[in-house]
């Protein structure tokens, strides 16, 4: 038990420190704030005309997506009306999709069936390459949407693909990576609820 003891308290050690050293190269790198604002800015200027916030991504950036758009919905840290926003996250729509068309089609069709030019996606993929990711981005280009890319590193596709990228840096585990987007859409709750009180 002691030996156990001991393994995980360097597993759990080692994970902290590399959890910390991906936010400290986070929050280091210029291009940091700046995107985050930009995000942040473009996303009020949709919901101040009228638009919604739609949000994609595969797996646990599916939960994040989900997560970032009931605090939106719901709540956050302030009483406030709804804000309109929806992660593309329906069993039954992506199962539908996937078996008739493809599964690369599955958020690619739900934006050009919902999405309008006052809208925002969010495309999240931890490697910035994901098929189905980029498609969503493409079409919501051509359909008129602004697009905002979460994901690491530099140079993916998705973060040349979208208006403005957002990029976690590289790391040897997705979770890694993950974590940093997590506390990014925090912060876009948080900047979008402070920046204009028409919207609470």
């Amino acid at each position: 038990m002691l030996l156990i003891r001991i393994m995980n308290y360097e597993l759990i050690s080692k994970g902290l420190e590399e959890a910390r050293c991906c936010l400290e190269n986070f929050i280091q790198d210029e291009r940091t704030l700046p995107a985050i604002d930009a995000a942040a800015r473009m996303m009020h200027s949709a919901l101040k005309q009228g638009g919604k916030i739609i949000t994609c991504g595969n797996g646990g950036s599916l939960c994040d997506a989900t997560h970032f758009a009931e605090e939106l919905t719901g709540r956050f840290r302030s009483s406030r009306r709804p804000l309109p926003a929806v992660a593309i996250n329906d069993a039954a729509y992506l199962t539908c999709t996937a078996n008739d068309f493809s599964f690369e089609d599955v958020f690619a069709r739900y934006v050009e069936g919902v999405g309008k030019p006052d809208d925002v996606l969010i495309c999240l993929s931890t490697s910035g390459e994901s098929p189905n990711i980029l498609r969503a981005a493409q079409a919501a280009k051509n359909g008129g949407l602004k697009t905002i890319a979460l994901t690491s590193g530099s140079g993916t596709t998705l973060s040349r693909l979208c208006d403005v990228a957002i990029q976690a840096p590289r790391a040897p585990h997705s979770d890694r990576i993950q974590e940093i987007h997590i506390k990014v859409l925090h912060l876009l709750v948080q900047c979008i609820e402070q920046q204009d009180e028409t919207l609470c």
